[in-house]
């Protein structure tokens, strides 16, 4: 009797370990990997960022956000050299995350299995995994390890599959199929590592919604992405509404300083260093008189003036 309850315990102990580690991750973890978030959150844990910051976005250089990110102490957020299917197109949104790894069958028999568990459909391979999951604004981030021959994690199936879902696109460090089918999908645009005419092959999905490299950077679920024809930045996504205003509020300066050097209003050396209180007055006048559309609100503008040294 005693044996037989010994076994059955560790049958189910063997159970608890074997499927214990999801292929998605709970929104506690999610919440736990991105806790100086305070804002609102999607249903599965990951931070929900403005849309209309998404789109101020847009309008930032990879340098200023670099620098913004580099100041706090992020230095391993940008990756370049990409294959760009729109390469004029500016795309930001929020990251959902896909890990894959070569194929190793009896990971591969766990995996599936889980996904069971999970509600995962079982049509198809489990590169479709992590397209299921997808919501307006959401950027499909997976690092397929550089893998180009047998590594194409889509096709323009999925990559209609994707931009209906989404309205966004992909990041891959890997490769595509059919690019161009994809490159006819209006909207849709993708940062890939290359194209190649294959089936996906010899790959399994991990996980979704975790932690992964891609490149240079490391990526979380809920990242938000900046990705232009001059590389990609990852910014955490308690830090995007501050690295935006600080980015717009850098360009008005530039804007001032140029303008003023062009009068010869001042000299180089003036500009570059630290501001005397003329200059600060100047500026705030010449803020004050902006010929256009500031980017932010003057509500922003003048909390951000009142915590700047600038």
């Amino acid at each position: 009797m005693c044996k037989k309850i010994l076994l059955s315990s560790l049958f189910i102990l063997a159970g608890y370990f074997l499927f214990g580690q999801n292929v998605g991750s709970s929104p506690e973890y999610i919440k736990a990997l991105t806790s100086e978030w305070k804002g609102e959150r999607f249903p599965d844990g990951r931070p929900k960022v403005s849309d209309a910051i998404l789109e101020r976005l847009k309008k930032i250089s990879i340098e200023e956000a670099w620098g913004v990110l580099r100041n706090k102490g992020f230095q391993n957020q940008f990756e370049g050299d990409w294959t760009i299917i729109h390469p004029d197109e500016v795309m930001t949104g929020r990251v959902v995350t896909a890990q894959y790894m070569p194929l190793r069958p009896d990971l591969e028999k766990v995996i599936k299995e889980q996904g069971k568990i999970e509600n995962r459909s079982q049509h198809g391979a489990t590169n479709s995994w992590p397209i299921d999951i997808l919501t307006t604004g959401d950027v499909y981030v997976a690092d397929s390890y550089g893998k180009v021959a047998d590594g194409t994690l889509i096709g323009d199936n999925l990559g209609n599959s994707i931009y209906a879902k989404s309205q966004k696109g992909v990041i891959f460090y890997g490769s595509v199929r059919d690019q161009e089918g994809l490159n006819e999908i209006k909207g849709f645009n993708g940062w890939i590592k290359g194209e190649d005419p294959s089936y996906i092959q010899q790959m399994i999905l991990t996980s979704i919604n975790a932690p992964i490299r891609i490149g240079r950077a490391t990526v979380l679920p809920g990242d938000v992405v900046l990705a232009k024809k001059y590389g990609i930045i990852f910014i955490p996504a308690y830090l995007v509404e501050e690295l935006v205003l600080t980015s717009e509020f850098t360009e008005l300066r530039d804007q001032f300083g140029h303008q003023r050097l062009r009068e010869k209003k001042y000299l180089a050396g003036q500009i570059d260093s630290e501001w005397t209180e003329d200059i600060k007055k100047d500026f705030l006048n010449w803020l004050n008189n902006y010929p256009g559309k500031l980017p932010m609100s003057k509500e922003e503008l003048d909390k951000y003036l009142k915590e700047r040294n600038y």
